[in-house]
């Protein structure tokens, strides 16, 4: 059975750390709509010059794009065995396209980080990126201007859509079209809530541990329908 999981949680949460602990644990890609879209902003195309506003001002990009670029990306062969959703989807439009996407597909598991918002504020406030190649560092506020970037050595910076004012804004954005989300998919039995004002690996042990057993379930479920048919 394959391992199909949505990684939900607001901007600073820890889910592309934890959708790259999960997806590097179980050999599965994972597919982030953000890295997409920055790529798509540091080469320079159409759709990345569109977005590149969008993003800065701390809003969602549209619907239909994002919609567009996740169906195509799971029809590529790498999904077979499963993948990692990290940041889509981000609206119930999203999520009732998703649904119709993978309906052909093994179960989907919706795994969702919490962390208070003041948090989130201070986390993003100290976090640094490469802006020559886009990567996220372990570097902070702090150990600036000393360190650069361990992927390509370009100068770490503060994103343009990290700045507390757009954060907040970024938060509110989340809080009014992601976070119904949790409603959406709460009353499904592979919906699984994580605590993720903790350490990293706290954070990477019980999620573990919770997409694990939800997907033993999932699969000693298929067995007994399968064993009904004969």
């Amino acid at each position: 059975m394959a391992l199909n999981v949505i990684m939900m949680g607001p901007p600073g949460s820890g889910k592309g750390t934890q959708a790259e602990r999960l997806a590097h644990t179980h050999g599965i890609p994972k597919i982030s709509t953000g890295d997409i879209l920055r790529e798509a902003v540091h080469i320079g195309t159409e759709m990345g010059l569109k977005a590149k506003t969008t993003m800065d001002a701390g809003e969602l990009v549209s619907d239909d794009v994002i919609i567009g670029i996740v169906s195509e990306r799971l029809r590529h062969q790498d999904v077979g065995r499963g993948f990692i959703l990290d940041g889509f989807p981000r609206t119930l439009k999203q999520a009732l396209a998703l649904d119709d996407i993978v309906s052909k597909m093994d179960p989907l598991i919706i795994v969702d980080i919490f962390v208070p918002d003041e948090e989130l504020v201070r986390r993003l406030g100290v976090r640094r990126v490469c802006g020559q190649c886009g990567a996220t560092s372990g570097a902070t506020a702090e150990s600036i201007p000393s360190a650069c970037c361990d992927r390509c050595g370009g100068q770490l910076v503060l994103r343009s859509d990290d700045t507390e004012e757009v954060v907040r804004k970024r938060l509110s954005v989340y809080a009014h079209d992601t976070k119904p989300l949790a409603e959406y998919y709460r009353d499904r039995q592979t919906y699984c809530s994580i605590e993720g004002n903790q350490p990293q690996d706290s954070v990477t042990r019980a999620l573990e541990a919770a997409v694990d057993s939800t997907a033993l379930a999932l699969k000693q479920a298929s067995e007994k329908v399968g064993e009904s048919r004969y």
